[in-house]
């Protein structure tokens, strides 16, 4: 098995992207970790963000996606949600590098004078403290994947293209490989076209760094001549191209590496081929949690305002794993909350949803539609499933039509409100910064027993992650359980979980499960949502499972 025990043995493969951004370098990279953990290897990953923002926490979701959370309440790019997916590991912080961390230390060191005198420069201060980052997270793994975000050749990534030039030449030979995703587009009459792949290797051998392996991004698979072509004039064995079609689930890609041997080439450039897994031994879960069969098929509507997969992409993902264990295929329509504020609820009965979720979001837009479609799923008996924001508007729109309470809403919409059965922690009243200072992170919340969350955690007690500034307001949860409304989870005084006993499925968390939901371990409460919504949708399943 592989060796742990010492950080000088650590392995480096650094992935880097050209000719636009949201190729896929990140899916590409943890799709290579995913191969070679299964080989055997123990893997661990760091994102580069070239961005000055310290972190990813104030980002508008439109423009960057999803904030994804870890565990220790580091508000992170989307990419490292994949990660911890792909390879089922838990991050932190050290795992995610921007320019505003690294300008920031080095600064904050400056001014207490550990430099000495001497002037601060990009060159060694700023790539020095990079190296120091990333061979910190190293310790201890076989191998460390570190993507570079953006593209090669923007100003922003300097920096950091420098320090990953100058650890290649301070590791031992065979310690470093380079890989380079790039963009292969096809002409009209559909020809495949490697010129940009061309002067972005060009681009990148400019600065010291030669590839050692180009993973080709395109519609289909990449023929021989691409190949050939693209290996004469980028310098690389036409062995060392490989290709990443388009597929149907990302999840897919691991399987579809594999066939073109991308992990093998990996391991013999990086000498890993003698300490490897052998094939036939190889850790299968992956292949067979992602590939199975799903004979059956379920519809959710996801609740949100913004029109952008990517600002939701771990609920759509955690969907998709809570139906991988019972072969049901989760079909997600989102439905813009704006187009229901009126009542109109068309746009959403028009899907037949058989469960609909809300997730996490800030701010008052769209607010009234989410109220309503959660009044749709209580009153129909539809499977729902509320996440952080969803989790509060339930309690709203319970008080407003059930205690009779129509002016009840959370403090932060409507600070006005003569009933705020959402309102601020206490501890959020005196925060002027914006960034960093919520509720973040993982904690426990304790679950009562004869509830629905005791049997789908089959605990008391799980531990999840947090990102919120406002809680249920304590002067109301008596009112609201003596009216039904049943809060099952709870972390000290504060509320975490909500429950409809009678309903078939009516489900709150003041937490994120999607962020701990894995292929291979979906979360509890997507498990039981599209569990639900098999149930609810049974009749229009010609083959349910049993």
């Amino acid at each position: 098995m592989p060796k742990t025990d010492s950080s000088s043995n650590s392995k480096f493969i650094f992935v880097t992207g050209g000719v636009m951004s949201g190729l896929g370098k990140g899916v590409t990279a943890a799709s290579v970790g995913r191969l070679l953990s299964n080989a055997g290897f123990t893997i661990t990953a760091v994102k580069i963000d070239p961005y000055l923002n310290v972190d990813a926490g104030t980002m508008n979701p439109y423009q960057h996606g999803e904030v994804y959370v870890l565990k220790d309440g580091a508000e992170v790019d989307l990419d490292l949600g994949n990660y911890e997916r792909f390879l089922g590991i838990d991050m932190t912080s050290d795992h995610n590098i921007t320019t505003g961390k690294i300008y920031q230390h080095v600064i904050e060191r400056e001014r207490t004078g550990d430099y000495l005198g001497k002037t601060v420069q990009i060159i060694p201060h700023i790539t020095d403290d990079i190296k120091r980052r990333i061979r910190n997270v190293a310790k201890g793994h076989d191998i460390c994947i570190v993507e570079v975000g953006g593209t090669v050749g923007d100003i922003e990534s300097m920096p950091f293209l420098e320090s990953l030039r100058q650890l290649s030449h301070e590791e031992p030979e065979n310690c470093v490989l380079f890989i380079h995703v790039t963009l292969i587009p096809h002409s009209k009459n559909e020809e495949p076209k490697t010129k940009p792949t061309q002067h972005s290797v060009k681009e990148l051998r400019s600065i010291g760094i030669q590839p050692n392996l180009i993973v080709g991004r395109s519609t289909i698979p990449l023929d021989d001549d691409v190949r050939e072509k693209i290996a004469l004039f980028c310098d690389v064995p036409t062995e060392a191209v490989f290709s990443n079609p388009d597929l149907d689930d990302i999840y897919h890609l691991p399987m579809s590496l594999e066939e073109e041997s991308l992990d093998e080439y990996v391991m013999e450039q990086l000498n890993l081929l003698d300490r490897a897994v052998p094939l036939p031994n190889r850790d299968t879960t992956w292949r067979e949690s992602v590939t199975a069969p799903k004979p059956n098929k379920v519809n959710i509507a996801l609740v949100g305002k913004y029109g952008l997969e990517d600002a939701y992409i771990s609920v759509y993902e955690a969907l998709k794993h809570a139906g991988f264990p019972d072969g049901i295929e989760v079909n997600t329509f989102w439905v813009h909350s704006e187009t229901l504020d009126d009542g109109d609820l068309s746009p959403l009965s028009s899907i037949k949803p058989d469960g609909i979720v809300i997730p996490g979001g800030f701010g008052s837009r769209g607010t009234p539609g989410k109220i309503n479609a959660i009044r749709y799923a209580r009153e129909t008996g539809i499977p729902y499933l509320g996440l952080c924001l969803g989790f509060q508007l339930a309690v709203v729109e319970y008080a407003r039509n059930i205690l009779n309470l129509k002016d009840a809403h959370s403090s932060e919409i409507h600070p006005e409100t003569s009933h705020p059965v959402i309102d601020l922690l206490p501890n959020q009243h005196d925060i002027d910064e914006l960034g960093g200072t919520m509720r973040l992170g993982e904690l426990e919340t304790h679950i009562d027993k004869n509830s629905l969350a005791h049997s789908l955690y089959g605990d008391n007690h799980c531990l999840e992650r947090h990102r919120h500034r406002y809680e249920v307001n304590p002067d109301y949860i008596d009112s609201l359980e003596e009216a039904g409304l049943k809060f099952t989870g709870k972390s000290g005084p504060r509320m975490e979980i909500l429950e409809i006993p009678g309903h078939p499925y009516f489900f709150g968390t003041q937490f994120h499960p999607e962020f701990t939901s894995r292929p291979t371990h979906p979360s509890p409460p997507f498990l039981g949502l599209v569990k639900a919504a098999l149930s609810h949708s049974t009749p229009n399943n010609k083959n349910p499972k049993t």
